[in-house]
């Protein structure tokens, strides 16, 4: 069976950067499931894994516009360390979560300064491109009720 609209597919994977410096990886871990046409896994993955079926292996690169999107200026800011109430140790690296006029976003902290904290709105893979080494090691026909709730059930996905 080929991975298409309404297959869930699994996928062992190892994310690398520009370098070849391992960002993410699923070695020793259980593979990663999701619904094709869903949406679930950055759009340029996505449209590599259609067509392929159980035992593919096969290295694809994502550019920034089809994984995490084009780097934003503009989500970069200086705000006050007032902005962070209750939390007394603030420190680069850091993330955290805020509530905007589109939804919930996810900021991390660059730099602070006495009174000012700085904070990068962009994913930390925005701008980068993303090379994937893929080994397909499931695909199978998305169940009725997974196809009606938009997502894989099941071990390695949603329970209910």
């Amino acid at each position: 069976m080929q991975i298409a609209p309404r297959t869930v597919a699994s996928f062992h994977y190892t994310l690398t950067d520009d370098a070849g410096q391992v960002v993410d990886s699923s070695a020793g871990r259980e593979p990663l499931p999701y619904m094709h046409g869903q949406g679930q896994i950055v759009p340029g993955l996505e449209k590599a894994m259609e067509g392929h079926q159980v035992g593919d292996k096969f290295n694809v690169d994502v550019a920034p516009a089809e994984g995490y999107g084009e780097h934003q200026p503009e989500l970069i800011q200086a705000v006050p360390r007032s902005a962070f109430q209750g939390v007394d140790n603030i420190q680069p690296g850091m993330q955290f979560q805020g509530q905007g006029p589109q939804g919930v976003f996810n900021v991390t902290v660059t730099k602070v300064e006495d009174e000012t904290v700085h904070i990068d709105g962009n994913h930390p893979l925005a701008g980068k491109t993303l090379h994937f080494a893929i080994e397909v090691v499931e695909v199978r026909e998305a169940t009725e009720e997974e196809l009606s709730h938009g997502h894989v059930h099941g071990a390695g996905g949603h329970q209910h």
